[in-house]
């Protein structure tokens, strides 16, 4: 897919506001620790990616944001960075075929691949975890429910519920992102006096 000049410097500017809330918010929330924080990470990357793909209804658009935002992801303070830009990158892809397969935008569209991408925050400790990190998969997984149990205070024994729990709240607060994205990108390319003839919703 070829993008004209101006549709490049959207995406590059999705891409380095994406890379920005990953630099900052990621920085933020990794010092004071917050429970969930990937999932909110990944959301609001994928909600800016998102409004860029409102902008440029093409494919290829939304990888190419997440790429740029991967780039910039380099210069954040720290050196546990490889992890971190695997989890751009994949949130940015899974986004692309959610989206690929809605054609235009849309507010289903939107939501589905927010909820694709906050489901990704937890499986990536267990690709990274294995294939970067050497670690074993049973301590990857000792670890997700030992947060679980730490976040919703269920019994750590109760592994399913656990599980459950986890997929339900990234669902949730993934299709609250998607639904707000939709809106917020309405709301600005009307500001911006743009068409949105093409957008369903």
């Amino acid at each position: 897919m070829k993008f004209t000049t101006r549709e490049l410097v959207t995406m590059a500017v999705f891409g380095a506001l994406w890379g920005l809330v990953e630099i900052s918010l990621g920085s933020v929330f990794h010092a004071i620790d917050l429970p969930l924080s990937g999932m909110a990470l990944s959301i609001i990357g994928v909600m800016v990616a998102s409004i860029g793909r409102l902008f440029v209804p093409k494919r290829g658009s939304t990888i190419f944001i997440g790429v740029i935002a991967m780039i910039l992801k380099l210069f954040s303070i720290g050196s546990a960075v490889i992890g971190p830009m695997i989890g751009i990158f994949a949130e940015a892809l899974i986004a692309e075929l959610i989206l690929d397969v809605f054609g235009k935008p849309s507010i289903l569209a939107f939501i589905f691949a927010c909820m694709g991408a906050s489901l990704w925050t937890l499986v990536q400790p267990f690709v990274t975890g294995l294939l970067l990190f050497g670690r074993n998969l049973l301590v990857v997984w000792l670890d997700l429910l030992d947060m679980g149990a730490r976040v919703f205070g269920i019994p750590y024994q109760a592994a399913f519920w656990i599980v459950l729990v986890l997929v339900i709240v990234h669902l949730l607060f993934g299709g609250l992102g998607g639904w707000l994205a939709w809106k917020l990108g309405l709301v600005l390319k009307t500001r911006l006096g743009r068409d949105t003839s093409q957008t369903v919703e």
